[in-house]
């Protein structure tokens, strides 16, 4: 698999609630933040090595293939969260991959950032 784009931004908390929303991001539902589109389906996880690391299947019913691995470290009382978007070639074509790199932005680095207040 082939390296499609990644980012990391901090999390207000801890690494092992970061890892518990990514692991279960249906778990409670008075904090939705996995909120597909029409063209996404729900991701489940593949790997994991609590609360450093997990895998997710792909979001996207186009890109099957794609996988999603979360990199997660302490920063002070928060954490370090690195989300990097992995395909099988051939690479998805310039909109596709914004499109793709974007959803993930807006999922982790906004939705699930505010419930955690922030």
């Amino acid at each position: 698999m082939r390296e499609a784009g990644s980012r990391e931004r901090s999390q207000p908390a801890p690494p092992h609630v970061v890892f518990e929303a990514l692991a279960g991001p249906d778990r409670d539902p008075a904090r939705p933040w996995l909120v597909l589109l029409d063209d996404e389906q729900a991701p489940a996880v593949l790997d994991s090595a609590p609360p450093a690391r997990l895998v997710w299947s792909s979001l996207w019913v186009k890109r099957p293939d794609a996988r999603i691995r979360f990199d997660l470290a302490a920063d002070g009382a928060g954490s370090r969260l690195r989300w990097t978007l992995l395909v099988d070639e051939p690479l998805p074509d310039a909109a596709l991959l914004g499109h793709l790199r974007k959803r993930l932005n807006e999922l982790i680095n906004a939705n699930l950032r505010y419930t955690f207040g922030q």
